[in-house]
């Protein structure tokens, strides 16, 4: 079944991006406040703790760009995403 589009084009087009670069929607629970969330396609708990594996994504934050920034962000920051270019600068 295909992902739901998120209702606000900036957060769609974010997370367009983080499912280009191999993370992963989950849809929230029936009781849940956010939208559905953003998973790492690695998970490991060295890169920054954990913490930023998974990610909510809210259906109306206050303000959407921020929050689209914000979602680019957690994808940019993983230490995987970096991953290959230290070893090509030796």
């Amino acid at each position: 079944m295909a992902r739901p589009k998120h209702p606000k084009p900036a957060i769609e087009a974010a997370i367009q991006y983080a499912e280009g670069r191999g993370w992963r929607y989950k849809p929230s629970g029936k009781s849940a406040h956010a939208w559905g969330a953003l998973l790492c396609p690695h998970n490991d708990g060295d890169c920054r703790c954990g913490r930023f594996c998974r990610s909510s994504i809210w259906s109306t934050p206050k303000n959407p760009e921020t929050f689209a920034r914000q979602v680019r962000q957690w994808v940019d920051n993983c230490i995987h995403a970096h991953q290959g270019s230290d070893d090509e600068n030796l």
